[in-house]
């Protein structure tokens, strides 16, 4: 069954490519985040592979049912992983409540995931925030192409706004204790991936 993460067959490099966007929406009165809304669009390769195995029927294409399937089977294959998700507030994770379902469709032969996430608790717009997305076990790479594609709705003047795209060298130079032989030889039971993941990072003063 194609998954997003295999950890028997991972190896410390990346075999699924994609595009991300993410849009971050606020409160009526900016002062909290309300929710994270992802898009991902796959490779061509992994795509075809989604295509094969799902398209039953033959036909070349996914019908609804078929789609469907899709859907679920990708659902199911995030949850252990929390949907990919980096949320922290001052270094520290946010919990994220799992997205009620999640839109598969196929746009020029690329396969494209949507969804929403929401906060467990309310994540007010204070401190330093870190938004972004990984897979742990560096199956699948995600990133976004280009600084506009993390959006944030309605940002208020008390924060800005920054793009963090961190050097692989500094950042295997600055991790390099953890970076075990056993971490490339089997980097499921790691979260290091975390430190190559392009990240938005707000900065905003503390709220009364």
């Amino acid at each position: 069954m194609v998954a997003f993460s295999l950890p028997g067959q991972a190896n410390a490099h990346p075999h699924v490519f994609a595009e991300a966007q993410l849009r971050i929406t606020l409160s009526a009165d900016q002062s909290s985040v309300t929710s994270l809304q992802h898009f991902w669009r796959f490779d061509e390769i992994f795509s075809s592979t989604v295509m094969m195995e799902f398209d039953k029927n033959l036909d070349l294409q996914l019908d609804p049912s078929e789609m469907k399937l899709v859907s679920e089977t990708v659902y199911a294959s995030l949850a252990d992983y929390n949907y990919f998700q980096i949320v922290t507030v001052n270094g520290k994770d946010v919990l994220m409540n799992s997205p009620p379902s999640l839109t598969t469709t196929f746009e020029n032969d690329q396969l494209t995931v949507s969804f929403e996430s929401k906060p467990n608790k309310p994540l007010m717009l204070a401190g330093r925030i870190d938004f972004g997305v990984y897979d742990p076990t560096f199956y699948t790479a995600i990133d976004f192409l280009t600084d506009d594609n993390l959006v944030v709705d309605q940002l208020p003047a008390a924060c800005t706004r920054t793009v963090i795209r961190p050097n692989a060298d500094e950042a295997i130079s600055q991790n390099q204790k953890t970076l075990t032989d056993a971490f490339f030889n089997d980097p499921t039971g790691t979260d290091m991936s975390k430190i190559f993941a392009t990240k938005l990072e707000l900065s905003c003063g503390a709220k009364g």
